[in-house]
């Protein structure tokens, strides 16, 4: 009996040190995989004469993603950085085999709201610029935890901020809705348009996903409700939900919608990447990305039912807090100074090329 019970003890601890033993492997084979050792350390700790190594933070979003697929289309060596609360690792991979070469992509997981995290991707990249897209967005959330978007937004920016002056990276490319301006008074928006804070690139709603189909829009479930117009009616359109709500409609406009400057999201990374390119040291540039043209709600409806072919149901409610009126752009500047129109300006184009991808990937970047 004793000699059965200690064998038995024998196995049970054989068993929890094989366990003890595949947990730790898990753990050392995470670390490689979200390191920068994962992709050959040294080629991106070393600047190389004629190649600009980017840093694009959230670069695992929506926007980020398309901003590093143009980066590394146009040669640039491309970090990203994101803690995937919101960005898609699926996107990542797309990247990882579209540029598998050595020294061109690598991807670190980390929270830009750890500061000693920060400053030790900083110590062992050569950075040569930053292209900051790490950020919440998304106005129905904003005004239930202001707080929260204050600290990603506001804390983390600093962090990156110390970062590069503790590493002498002088270029950065701040990426920000047009939000920061609040409700204007009058329209279109102007850079000298007063608002909230500073940033370089401010950019109207976005919409669209790479043309060649390999990106696009894949927000977490959890966050549908709070996400942008196009993602909700797509949603509708798949039957994922059951129509579309339309929130507001006795607003001061034509059809009493709200009236927002729809831009591509093809054409917000080109202006980015054509910011970084005329960046000079000491100068500093502030540009709104957008077509210059105000497109109702219910416009936006009837170009989704159009690149769907779906009659989507529509139900009309109440305003939602933080919404404003009506927001587009003035974008003569950025023409002026940095030769850049909006190309994708069809409204129902970009959303069939968006409707593709998402017809294509109804598991985002999940197996459909």
């Amino acid at each position: 009996m004793d000699f059965l019970d200690s064998r038995r003890k024998s196995i049970s601890a054989g068993k929890v040190i094989a366990f003890a033993f595949f947990i730790a492997g898990c753990v050392v084979m995470l670390k490689q995989m979200y390191s920068p050792s994962y992709t050959s350390p040294n080629l991106f700790s070393e600047h190389k004469l004629g190649v600009t190594h980017v840093l694009v933070t959230g670069g695992a979003g929506y926007i980020g993603s398309h901003a590093a697929l143009r980066l590394l289309k146009d040669s640039y060596r491309v970090t990203i950085v994101d803690n995937l609360s919101r960005g898609n690792l699926g996107a990542v991979k797309v990247l990882q085999k579209l540029f598998p070469e050595p020294g061109r992509l690598q991807f670190i997981y980390a929270d830009l709201g750890d500061a000693k995290a920060v400053n030790k991707i900083f110590a062992e990249n050569a950075f040569d610029a930053v292209m900051h897209f790490a950020a919440v967005a998304y106005v129905g959330e904003s005004t239930m935890e202001p707080l929260r978007y204050y600290h990603n937004i506001t804390s983390n920016t600093l962090v990156v901020l110390e970062a590069m002056a503790a590493h002498n990276v002088k270029t950065l490319i701040y990426s920000s809705t047009c939000a920061t301006y609040g409700e204007p008074v009058k329209m279109p928006i102007r850079e000298e348009t007063p608002q909230a804070s500073f940033c370089f690139t401010q950019y109207f709603n976005v919409i669209g996903s790479d043309p060649e189909g390999r990106l696009g829009e894949a927000p977490r479930p959890e966050l549908r409700e709070h996400g942008r117009i196009s993602g909700a009616c797509f949603d509708a359109a798949r039957g994922i939900v059951p129509g579309l709500k339309v929130k507001g409609t006795d607003y001061k406009t034509a059809d009493g919608t709200c009236v927002r400057d729809y831009i591509d999201v093809t054409d917000l990374v080109d202006a980015h990447v054509k910011a970084l390119a005329h960046a000079k040291p000491r100068k500093v540039g502030i540009y709104n990305v957008g077509t210059g043209k105000g497109r109702s709600v219910k416009e936006f409806v009837d170009a989704c039912k159009k690149a769907t072919g779906v009659d989507i149901k529509v139900e009309y409610l109440d305003r939602r807090p933080g919404d404003y009126a009506e927001v587009f752009s003035d974008p003569s500047k950025i023409k002026q100074e940095l030769n850049w129109t909006a190309q994708y300006t069809d409204l129902q184009e970009s959303l069939k090329i968006a409707w593709k991808w998402q017809k294509s990937h109804l598991n985002g970047y999940g197996h459909s």
